[in-house]
Order: structure tokens, then sequence, then C-alpha cells
């Protein structure tokens, strides 16, 4: 099974208190609406009274889980992010890495998403509150891409030498820009394809 389905978009991430964990209900509904009106309007057009309202709840409920657009914006695309970038340890880079894009890719293949990331890679550049709340959860699951990197330094795979930035950039961008600005296939002979090139590319690095 590899579609990732919308109800897997809706996990809370944060650490909730009192009222939040009474009604885990209100969250996820909370979190769905969210992503949707994201993916409908864009984040500069996203309201959170709108999202209250569609979720069936009051603003205070909302506000009691997140203080802000980009607070909540930050706390669920982390759920998302963070596990795509958990990979357990496999047996060479080229394993690793297939896992890796294979996970990637359920995340891409969902039409929310695809929008929610292109909207959002824009946003960044625009909106400095934005961009601030991001950054915790970028250098999170750029950590966790460096477990991974780590892990080929240790079995000789890798230099200990090799640009790390430059490594994590080579992995991810090249699945995203077929999936998500020209819109092409990724198939499993495709993403096989991609982790064998991945791997010698970062073999020379």
């Amino acid at each position: 099974m590899e579609r990732k389905s919308s109800d897997d978009l809706n996990a809370p991430v944060r650490r909730l208190t009192g009222a939040a964990i009474r009604r885990p209900k209100v969250t996820d509904a909370l979190t769905r609406v969210f992503f949707e009106e994201w993916a409908r309007h864009g984040y500069a057009g996203l309201s959170l009274e709108r999202v209250a309202r569609r979720a069936g709840t009051g603003k205070a409920a909302l506000y009691r889980r997140w203080p802000d657009k980009a607070t909540m914006a930050s706390d669920l695309l982390s759920g998302v992010g963070l596990i795509i970038t958990d990979v357990p340890e496999q047996s060479s880079l080229t394993d690793d890495l297939r896992v890796l894009l294979f996970a990637i890719r359920r995340v891409l293949r969902h039409p929310q998403i695809r929008r929610i990331v292109a909207d959002l890679h824009s946003e960044i550049g625009r909106n400095q509150a934005l961009a601030d709340a991001i950054r915790p959860f970028q250098r999170e699951r750029r950590a966790r891409i460096n477990g991974l990197l780590n892990r080929a330094m240790t079995r000789g795979e890798m230099r200990e030498s090799c640009d790390r930035e430059a490594a994590a950039d080579i992995i991810a961008a090249p699945l995203y820009w077929r999936m998500v600005i020209i819109g092409g296939r990724a198939d499993r002979s495709h993403i096989e394809r991609l982790a064998i090139s991945i791997a010698n590319a970062l073999r020379t690095c």
C-alpha cells in the first residue's frame, strides 16, 4: 500500500493539553479543514475563522490548540514531513534512499499536499512569520536526513568530507521537481533508478 489517504493528514503533532486532549475529534476536524482550505485558497487566502466554522467549532477551540496561522501550519506539516524522513536503517545507501523516496512519493501523490507544498515554498519568501515558524521543522527534517548520511559514512559508502547540505539537496530535489513542479509521474521503476543515481552521486561527492 503506497497511497496516503487524507486521513493520514489528520493526526495532531503538538503536545496538547486540557480541552484539546478531551476532544481529539475537534483537533482532527480542524486539521482536515485546515489542509483543505490551504489547498483551495493558498496560505495568503487561508482564514482560521473559516477553518473553525467549517470544522463545526468556535475560534476559541482552534486558538487553544494553535495561537496563529503560521504555528498551525508548521505544526501540522511537521506531522507529514518528519514521518517520511524517519527512515529505518537498510543494508546500503541505495536501499536507504529507495525507502525514503517511496515515502516522499506517497505524500506527494496526495493532490492537496502537492498544492500545499508548492504554495508553501512560494509563500515563505514573502511571509517572514511563516518562514520563522517553518524553520525548526526544516532543521529537524534536515537532521533526519543527516542520520541517513551518517549511516552511509559509517558503512564506508560516503566520504566524511562530503558536503552534507549539498547531499541533502541532491536527495530531495529531483523527486520534488518531477512531481510538484512539472507534474510528472514517478512509478516504481523511476524511483528505483533515481535511488541508484542519487547513491552514485553521493558516493563521489
